[in-house]
């Protein structure tokens, strides 16, 4: 692993640190979980599909500049040291485009890509089910093939900004008589399909982007598949790599937490409890042991290794890291941490992240057994 930048590394970086600092707004987008806040996002995601800085590292004739691995984590050092928004079009282009880079058609790459990069159209993750959220092998919704498509029955929920999406991925039983990872097939569906219900639900904190998917006998075409019919476990692993490896979760996204966590700290001055100065330190220690560790899998991933069970050891150490580094920012602001402020929802948000891409308790179960090689117990 070479930690030492090229000459276009530099000038890559310089670029974009320089557009940025031109371009990002400076005051906060309001919540992309909210209507309002969704909008103006999606206007900052234009903008940058513009300056072609929305995927960077996708190949040109997709809207990409064909940047590599290592640019690209380098812009998002860049993104996320400059303060920009967060990227409402992330379960597009994190989660659904490394999945058709796999498995899609060279057709349907073409069709969607483009629209996704330029946030035409913005996609939702619709896995999780009522009776089936961290188990995604319990999903119970069901695929039926008629004449030239499929028909979909069932619901999916906690749909993150599915209220506000023009699109939703996931998967369906197309066997009905299989269980768990068999007979499982991968479906894109447009939200406006007849026979799909968008039922939005609020949160404890006001934001509203959170959505039940219900469909009934909802008709899609043959190439709205992914990969192979029954064969959709396979397919969805690679999304929750993604999801779980470095593709969602950058670490330009935690070495900026931490620099904001030390900029509180000095800010504090004499309202700052005694003895959180180590925590402070540490809080960037492990930030940069996680971008250490990032550089390390890129190159293994440019080496033409793929990631893995893996990604969940990197899921396990970016979400509990989150949480600890928040733990410190609320101890910091002590009474303060009542206020809604950016820390606060911040701190809301990284409790979540044990929770999605699947639990904390699951990956250590797939790091015990796909990475270790411990037997099951009992």
């Amino acid at each position: 692993m070479d930690l030492n930048w090229t000459p276009e590394e530099q000038a890559f970086r310089a670029e974009v640190r320089g557009w940025l600092e031109a371009n990002v707004p400076p005051e906060p987008l309001p919540s992309g979980d909210t209507a309002k806040g969704f909008a103006l996002h999606v206007e900052w995601e234009k903008k940058l599909h513009s300056a072609r800085l929305s995927v960077v590292s996708w190949p040109e004739a997709y809207g990409g500049r064909g940047a590599s691995l290592m640019e690209w984590l380098i812009f998002e050092e860049e993104y996320y040291r400059a303060g920009a928004p967060n990227r409402v079009s992330q379960n597009g282009i994190f989660l659904l485009a490394p999945t058709l880079f796999e498995y899609g058609t060279d057709a349907q790459k073409a069709s969607i890509l483009p629209k996704m990069a330029a946030a035409d159209e913005l996609w939702a993750q619709a896995w999780s089910e009522p009776g089936a959220g961290s188990d995604l092998a319990g999903v119970a919704a069901k695929a039926r093939r008629v004449d030239g498509g499929w028909r979909l029955s069932g619901q999916k929920t906690w749909c993150t900004r599915a209220s506000f999406c023009t699109h939703a991925f996931g998967l369906f039983r197309s066997d009905p008589e299989s269980k768990r990872h068999r007979g499982l097939t991968y479906f894109m569906v447009p939200l406006e399909t007849e026979g799909v219900t968008v039922r939005g639900f609020g949160r404890l904190d006001g934001d509203e982007g959170f959505a039940e998917l219900f469909f009934d006998d909802a008709f899609v075409p043959d190439d709205a598949v992914i990969g192979e019919v029954d064969q959709g476990w396979r397919v969805a692993m690679t999304t929750a790599s993604s999801e779980r490896g470095l593709t969602l979760r950058s670490p330009g996204r935690f070495l900026a937490t931490a620099d904001r966590l030390a900029e509180l700290h000095r800010m504090r001055g004499d309202a700052r409890p005694s003895g959180l100065r180590d925590r402070v330190a540490q809080a960037h220690i492990e930030a940069e042991a996680y971008r250490m560790a990032t550089f390390g899998v890129a190159t293994k991933i440019a080496d033409g290794t793929a990631l893995g069970a893996e990604s969940s050891l990197n899921k396990l150490f970016w979400s509990e890291m989150d949480v600890r580094t928040h733990e410190v920012a609320m101890d910091l602001l002590g009474e303060d941490a009542l206020l809604e402020n950016d820390w606060t929802k911040g701190f809301q948000f990284a409790l979540a992240g044990p929770i999605y891409a699947g639990t904390n308790e699951i990956q250590r179960n797939v790091v015990a057994r796909r990475v270790l090689g411990l037997p099951r117990s009992g």
